[in-house]
């Protein structure tokens, strides 16, 4: 009588019994290692190799999604989305570091005075972190601060209100576009509502928010659900909300939010209008023709108020 064979191990968990086996390998892996295939199932390295020779797919702008070991694409899983409201967060946090509890009310902390947007070329020496110090407004060096206000929040309630419209559509546009595109046009259109803030609102009033970029992802997804020929009803909808806040709330920057949602309704349509056969280096043309426009405005305006406050 021969001896009884015993049963086979999970070639990845030495003490786990399995029957399962890699349609690719054939070797036995357990219900821990298994990954469903289109037939059975495969082991992690034999998916990973087969990952090495599969050309990554691309949304339909072209954007390219680099995918993660469960098989999600990054723009699927929001990462910059993410990021980008960790970003926000960690700089609130360090207001509230700063400025204290007070900070959560919407006081103005020395970290704004450090990174909001302020105008004025005349330069005033503010507290910061104890010590007193000369720090330049945008139109007096400080042109850092287009950016740099973008992830500065006057309260609490400013900040989560922001965070949750970002999360509601940043993931939908980070999916469609890609990370890379997807952080272009949220930085750009940020940099459009702080640039029409500078260009077209009084210079000695501060500034700051995430909402430029954020309505700028309603211009730009506006654009994309065009081109996919989507309903964009219930966008408008909330979009319409949002703009009824932004005209009857008097502390919100009207400026701030409709440049950001012309800049991203511009990046939307660098997007959306590129012809397929260049789109991939045409749409970043684009984003640098946006980017430049923005600059040319900023120089002006730079020389338009330094010219009226007398600064030479």
């Amino acid at each position: 009588m021969s001896e009884e064979q015993s049963p086979p191990v999970c070639y990845r968990h030495r003490n786990r019994q399995t029957y399962l086996r890699c349609v690719r390998c054939d070797r036995p892996i357990c219900a821990d290692c298994r990954i469903d295939a289109p037939v059975g199932f495969q082991c992690p390295e034999c998916v990973a190799e087969g990952r090495k020779t599969m050309r990554r797919a691309r949304s339909a702008f072209g954007g390219r999604a680099s995918t993660s070991f469960g098989g999600s694409s990054s723009g699927e899983a929001g990462t910059v989305t993410k990021a980008m409201i960790g970003v926000n967060v960690v700089m609130f946090v360090l207001t509230l570091a700063v400025g204290g509890s007070a900070a959560i009310g919407g006081a103005v902390t020395e970290l704004h005075f450090a990174l909001a947007e302020y105008s004025r070329p005349a330069q005033a020496p503010v507290e910061l972190l104890g010590s007193r110090y000369l720090l330049p407004t945008v139109a007096a060096g400080g042109e850092y601060r287009l950016l740099t206000s973008t992830f500065m929040h006057f309260g609490v309630v400013h900040l989560l209100f922001n965070m949750v419209v970002l999360w509601i559509l940043g993931r939908v546009l980070e999916k469609d576009l890609g990370s890379l595109r997807y952080l272009a046009v949220y930085l750009l259109s940020g940099l459009g509502g702080s640039v029409a803030t500078y260009v077209f609102a009084n210079p000695e009033t501060w500034s700051a928010g995430a909402s430029g970029a954020i309505y700028g992802l309603f211009g730009a997804l506006i654009m994309v659900n065009r081109r996919l020929s989507r309903d964009n009803s219930g966008l408008y909808v909330l979009l319409g909300l949002n703009l009824a806040l932004t005209f009857l709330v008097p502390t919100i920057s009207i400026t701030g939010h409709l440049g950001g949602l012309v800049g991203g309704a511009l990046c939307g349509a660098v997007l959306s209008f590129t012809p397929r056969p260049h789109r991939r280096i045409l749409h970043w043309v684009g984003f640098a023709a946006i980017l430049a426009l923005l600059f040319v405005l900023t120089v002006w305006r730079t020389g338009v108020l330094t010219a009226a406050y007398g600064v030479t």
